[in-house]
């Protein structure tokens, strides 16, 4: 008689999260199926279905925990105490923090989405800019414009990418970070003549 299977009551959502989320990191999201998941799990790759209809939404439920994370952080950072720069400069460097700490993650959520997407995903995606949005432009001594905003969003974006892969944390790049940090928080602030 063989061994049996986990049944489906057994799992759940957070346990197919989680391993999903190993297995999309140790292979690309194209060479992961929902059997290699199951197996995984000990369970057959049908109970999972019971959960997500498939691997796109399975792999957005990843993205938008991942999202709902960075959105905390930011929050979190928002709520400090000091001024408003000071406080923008930390959301600046926290969303940096966030990216290396967390490389394969912000990798699932900003690149790997972007061909994976869908409704669900996409608002995830945009909730998440709206917050860092609205922080910026609360925090912001003039009225920053939505463009500038944008463009200071990709290029936190930008720098996480060119350092992920060359440095295992945030702590390695932290003087850069800082620097970066104090860049884009210039342009925010700069008035126009």
């Amino acid at each position: 008689m063989s061994p049996r299977k986990k049944s489906s009551s057994e799992l759940t959502k957070d346990r197919i999260i989680q391993t999903a989320r190993t297995q999309f990191i140790k292979k690309d999201f194209s060479l992961v199926s929902m059997r290699e998941i199951a197996k995984e799990l000990g369970c057959t790759h049908g109970a999972l279905y019971y959960y997500f209809k498939n691997k796109a939404e399975l792999f957005n439920a990843i993205v938008e925990e991942d999202f709902s994370t960075l959105n905390q952080v930011l929050e979190h950072t928002l709520q400090e105490e000091g001024d408003d720069t000071e406080r923008l400069h930390n959301i600046l460097l926290r969303f940096i923090e966030f990216g290396l700490n967390h490389q394969s993650q912000f990798e699932m959520m900003f690149t790997i989405r972007n061909s994976v997407s869908d409704t669900q995903s996409e608002a995830a995606a945009l909730a998440s800019y709206q917050n860092f949005a609205q922080a910026v432009g609360t925090l912001s001594p003039r009225g920053v414009k939505v463009n500038e905003i944008w463009s200071a969003f990709l290029s936190l974006q930008g720098f996480v990418s060119y350092y992920s892969g060359f440095t295992a944390n945030f702590k390695e790049a932290e003087e850069a970070a800082k620097v970066h940090a104090k860049f884009i928080l210039k342009a925010l602030q700069c008035r126009e003549s």
